[in-house]
Order: structure tokens, then sequence, then C-alpha cells
């Protein structure tokens, strides 16, 4: 009987585990470990990074947003719940008991009562056993710690965006997180420089009054890249003085910012996370690989199902349904699909067009799989079949794509494709009498081809040369919107065509290429039966 009893509780926890089966397949605490390790050598001695986890944003009245991390955070620490702390050190630190350690983690306590409406939280015990970290603390008690930031050398954090509020929940948010280490770390922005800032201040103390006219029209210019330094009130009225008193009057000023003495350094993370997340591990491959085949299923299986008189939102709903249906957590970015001249805007979202008619359609989609994210865009006709016009600009856009992707080589400059894919977009709309001259300024190529995709959909890079296991997007884009200088046949017709490419040793390799891409191909699969062609909902407006 007692033997019967223990099999009979072992088969009640095997059976309940199996009503709350969660993936499995998200990266190992190893990974993000490894991640931690690799920017803390890094590090100069005696230094600190922080870095906090996203904030929960409201969406309206009691409703909030669906909670996404902060990339750079998930990276290090593999947490996905708001209102975290990572604390990592250079070196061995020793708390009051002679514990060693080197790294702390604050995240958010246990609350029977918020996890009753809102689900379980991980808590120290689960930052310990399913994150890996030996130091573990509730966020509440970030703001009492005894980490003293104003000792160490280098003190890093990225750029507060402050765009987070103070709901008054509890006292252990985001917003009350930095304030308490803006507190603990005499935190004032004044003290330290963005990288232009400081080139320009530096020019300004270097440059002789009779020559400050000059300086005045790089400010200006730099302004264009940088619009934060409108801000900077002695900046602005040194670009615009006339008086050389008054210009020697601030230039003091400026030259005192310049030598302010602060431990804060807002550069370094984004630098350093950058360059290791430009190039990806195998774990994360596997994840983006994923990630990207099920964005170019969706693409497919659209071609199969697209009817002219579909709307652009259902046409987005068949691409999410398929994400859905491969377990995709969320879109990687908001979803565009732009029929005719709605596929000239580049970042058109609100797909709100009831027909797509008989027009282009342009579908520039991505899944995200356990935080990673793909980049897929096909462009097709609504009836299946390209017409002579909208087939010419397709094929341009293609050739330029495909003669681009030669250029995905270790070495290589990753500016490269892009100068390859406009040489061929330029050649080909003059051959078509759109444009003057293969010279010609214009407005039809307008955006780059090529980005690293990962955490993000605009993965942080230094966009150098190609290395080893880089995904990068190679998406070149001819546009003709109505009203174009050019013969009005072109009007409305908006291709993009977009694939993630993996740089190997063995040269590039297509990720998306599940999702067919030439014209002939394209039109070979809409001709298939859809799966759905039977789903008819009942007509709500009889």
């Amino acid at each position: 009987m007692k033997i019967f009893k223990i099999l009979f509780v072992a088969f009640l926890a095997i059976s309940f585990s199996g009503f709350s089966q969660t993936p499995t397949d998200f990266l190992s605490k190893e990974f993000h470990k490894s991640r931690r390790d690799a920017l803390r050598s890094k590090m100069p001695a005696n230094s600190v990074s922080v870095v906090f986890a996203n904030p929960l944003r409201n969406r309206a009245n009691d409703v909030d947003f669906v909670f996404h991390q902060d990339p750079n955070f998930y990276y290090l620490t593999g947490y996905r719940e708001p209102n975290g702390v990572l604390v990592l050190f250079s070196e061995n630190q020793t708390d009051e008991n002679g514990q060693s350690y080197n790294e702390i983690l604050y995240v958010q306590k246990r609350d029977a009562r918020a996890e009753q409406w809102n689900g379980k939280r991980l808590g120290i015990e689960g930052a310990k056993n399913e994150l890996g970290f030996k130091m573990a603390f509730n966020s509440e008690e970030f703001a009492a710690s005894k980490i003293n930031f104003k000792s160490f050398d280098r003190l890093f954090i990225e750029k507060f965006n402050d765009d987070y509020r103070n709901s008054a929940r509890d006292n252990a948010e985001v917003y009350d997180l930095v304030l308490a280490f803006k507190e603990k770390a005499d935190y004032n922005p004044k003290n330290f420089l963005s990288p232009m800032k400081k080139q320009i201040y530096e020019l300004v103390k270097s440059t002789p009054i009779e020559n400050s006219a000059n300086v005045a029209q790089i400010i200006g210019r730099a302004l264009v890249y940088d619009p934060s330094l409108k801000n900077d009130e002695d900046l602005m009225k040194f670009k615009d003085a006339t008086s050389n008193d008054l210009k020697k009057e601030l230039k003091q000023k400026i030259s005192l910012k310049l030598d302010a003495k602060t431990n804060i350094d807002i550069t370094f993370l984004s630098r350093n996370l950058a360059t290791l997340r430009e190039v990806k591990t195998k774990e994360e491959l596997v994840l983006l690989t994923k990630a990207v085949r099920i964005s170019a299923i969706g693409q497919a299986e659209v071609m199969k199902a697209m009817k002219p008189h579909m709307s652009e939102t259902e046409l987005q709903g068949i691409h999410e349904f398929v994400y859905k249906k491969y377990g995709a957590e969320y879109e990687g970015y908001p979803s565009i699909v732009g029929a005719g001249n709605n596929g000239c805007i580049l970042h058109y979202i609100e797909n709100s067009k009831t027909k797509v008619g008989n027009e282009l359609v342009l579908m520039d989609l991505g899944a995200e799989y356990r935080g990673y994210t793909a980049d897929v865009t096909r462009t097709i006709p609504a009836n299946g079949k390209f017409s002579k016009e909208q087939k010419a600009i397709y094929n341009l856009v293609f050739k330029g794509q495909e003669e681009g992707i030669k250029g995905y080589l270790i070495g290589e400059s990753m500016g490269k494709p892009n100068l390859i894919a406009r040489k061929i977009a330029n050649e080909g709309l003059f051959k078509l009498g759109i444009i003057k001259s293969v010279d010609e300024k214009h407005p039809y190529f307008p955006h780059g081809t090529s980005h690293h995709i990962g955490l993000d959909v605009h993965d942080p890079g230094n966009y150098g040369n190609f290395e080893e296991n880089m995904v990068v997007t190679m998406e070149p884009g001819i546009y003709i919107p109505e009203g174009s200088n050019c013969d009005k046949k072109w009007w409305g017709i908006g291709v993009r065509i977009e694939d993630d490419i993996l740089v190997t040793k063995n040269g590039p390799v297509n990720l998306s290429a599940e999702a067919p891409r030439t014209v002939e191909e394209i039109e070979k699969m809409m001709a298939k039966k859809s799966v759905l062609n039977d789903f008819v909902l009942p007509d709500l407006d009889k």
C-alpha cells in the first residue's frame, strides 16, 4: 500500500505538471553568466556597472502594456520581470559576513496578492536557483543597500530616458530605484558629457576667440546629429554670440564644465554591449534562426491565403497567427502591411485599408521567439500576378539584393552591400526613365540596406566590418509614391525585399530563404491552395 501511495503521488505530480507546461528553450543561466563575465572583462579596475530593468508602462487607465524586458538587462540576467537592478563589480567585494561576491541582482519581491492577479514572480530564490545569482535581494532593499557608488573610480550606467512614471503601487518600481540610485551616486547630468558634447566643449576651449565663427558652424551641424545639444543654454548662446566679450565669458563657463569631475560614464555600457551583442553565440543562433524561419513561413502562408478582397489587417492577422502557432510570444516590432501607395510609407503600421485590390502589398513583419526577433519583408501582388510595371521594379530590387548579399563576407565593410544595391537601383531607374541620370539625387531609395538583428529588431552594433556569426538584414527598397516626378504608371509602387543573412566562414547564409523571393516563385506559391480558404466567419453586417 505504501508503494502504491508513492507511485500515485508521483503520477499526480507528472500529470499536473503537464497541465502547466511552459517553454523550456529559453537561454540558459550559463549563457547569461557568460555575458556578464564578458562585460566584466572589459571593465577597468575599481569600477561598477548598474543596469536597470524596464518598468511597466501604462496603456490606459488601469491597463498596462504587455511587459517587455530591456534587451541589455535580459542579455545580462535572463530576468523577464519589471523593476529589477543588476549591479556588476569589476572585482570581488566582501559583505558584512565575509561572503565574497562580484554581482548582485535585485528583483521584485514575492507577493501573493499581486501574483494572484498577474502571475507568479521569480523572487529571491528563483533569482538564485533559476538565474544562477549567488547574491540576490528584493528590489525594495536597493535603496537601503550600503553600496558606496561614489567610492569607485568608474561608475557605468546607460543614459536615463526618464520615460517611466511613479504609479505609487509600491516603493520599488523603476521610478523609485532610479531615484534611489541618483541620490546614492550623487548623479548630476551636468557633470558628465556625451561624446559629441565633450568633443564640442574641447573645441570651444581650444579654439581662439578670433576663430570662433568656425566653431559656431560646427555646433550648428552637430545639432542635426544630436538635437539634445539645444538644451545646453551656454553652448547655444556661444553659437549665436556676436560680441567677443560674451564669447570669452561663455568659453570660460564651458571650459569649467569640461573640467568637472565625475565617476559616472554613460557611454561604456552601450558601446561594449553593442560589441558583445553584434556577434551571436551558438545558443543565440538557435533561437534567432527559429524566429526567422517562423517569419518566413508566415510570409509563405500569406502568399497562399491572399485575396484581393482581404484587408491589410486581415493579412497582418494571418502572419501573427502563424507566429503564435509556433509558440512565438510577440511580434518583434509593429507589423507593416501596406497595399499600393501605403507600401511607400516606410514604417506604415496603421494597416487600415479595407481591400488590397489588385495592388502590390508590402509586408514587413518579424516574429519574436524567446526574446530574439526576425525581420523579413516580402512584396507580392494581391491578385497573384505581377503587372509589367510591378515586375520591372521588383526585379530591380531583387537584383540589388542578390548582388548585395554576395558582399556579406568576413572582413568586408558593412557598408558595401548598400553601395552595391544603390548602384544597381540607380542604373535601373535611369534605364526605365524614372530618373534622368544615374547620378541624379532622388527619393526613391531612402534607406540603408543592412542592420543587425537579435534581441532588438535593430540590434546594437559598431557597423564596421562583417564578422563570423553576425546576423544582418539585406533590405533594398524602391518606393514611388503618388505624385512623384515620373510617369504615372509607376505611381503607388513600393517594393522592399528583406532577408536575414548569417555571416559564416563559408559565405553568407540566407536564414529566411523559405519565403519565396523571385517573381516566379511568388506567383507559383500564390497559386497554391491555402488551409484558410474554407475558414469563413459569419457576416456581422447582415
